[in-house]
């Protein structure tokens, strides 16, 4: 039975509401399988943000796999929840998505995983980023 090796988030440019100012980028969250399939987990998220005449000039590659890790959780707790709470439920309901697919997995070992940012191309090109 296939396990969950890693986590990517694929994050790219949503080219419509992109500007010199302001940056736009949709981000998926998928689980890698040991089988060589990925599922998708989350395909909802995205961001964005608008700085100076050239935004382009303050982005760095680390900052975008930074915020893209953070778009696609765990959220900030909401209510009395704590973080920890917060963290428990998306990881939770992370493995409920897998198992809904016929992947076991557990919260806790997802939380663990290695979680990689692909860039896409549009985004790259759009950044400067180099390959």
């Amino acid at each position: 039975m296939p396990v969950v090796t890693r986590l990517v988030t694929h994050v790219e440019l949503d080219a419509a509401r992109t500007t010199d100012r302001q940056l736009s980028v949709s981000a998926r969250l998928e689980a890698e399988l040991s089988d060589g399939r990925a599922l998708v987990l989350l395909d909802d998220r995205g961001w964005s943000e608008s700085g100076p005449a050239d935004l382009r000039a303050f982005l760095t590659r680390a900052s975008v796999e930074a915020d893209a890790r953070t778009v696609v959780g765990p959220d900030e707790p909401f209510g009395d929840q704590t973080p920890e709470q917060a963290a428990a439920a998306h990881w939770g309901a992370l493995a409920d998505r897998l198992a809904h697919q016929g992947v076991p997995a557990d919260a806790a070992g997802l939380a663990a995983l290695p979680h990689a940012v692909a860039l896409g191309e549009r985004l790259r090109a759009w950044a400067g980023f180099e390959d």
